[in-house]
């Protein structure tokens, strides 16, 4: 089973990686884009930098089981973010994965973020 808990924590953190870093290649355009999610500038600006540390440790396997509960943490608010944005009828694009991310919020989203959820749980319990 140590296996699946190292697979699982290799998949979030190389997803947490890469959501940051395309945030962060995005430049002043990930603030914008934050904002249409209604995140506050200060938090959108420590995102991207959050999920990349998040991430690393994550897939290096490093400080175990804390990165996949951090991960667990952020997910659940990302997905609550979505889910308010949702029911308030809003559907800008996710910006998940900075400029990436051009379809507009929709179930998908919600689904992607549980699947995640049960990768960083899977890892937590088998760190």
């Amino acid at each position: 089973m140590e296996v699946v808990g190292t697979i699982a924590s290799v998949v979030v953190g190389v997803a947490f990686v890469a959501a940051g870093v395309f945030k962060l290649i995005d430049g002043p355009a990930w603030p914008k884009q934050a904002a249409d999610m209604g995140v506050v500038g200060p938090v959108a600006v420590v995102v991207p930098w959050v999920e990349i540390m998040i991430g690393v440790t994550l897939a290096a396997q490093l400080l175990e089981p804390w990165p996949a509960l951090a991960a667990i943490v952020l997910l659940i608010g990302f997905t609550v973010v979505i889910v308010r944005r949702l029911l308030d009828g809003s559907r800008p694009p996710c910006a998940c994965f900075g400029s990436r991310s051009t379809r507009p919020l929709g179930a998908y989203h919600v689904a992607r973020n549980g699947g995640l959820l049960v990768l960083a749980m899977v890892a937590a319990a088998w760190a």
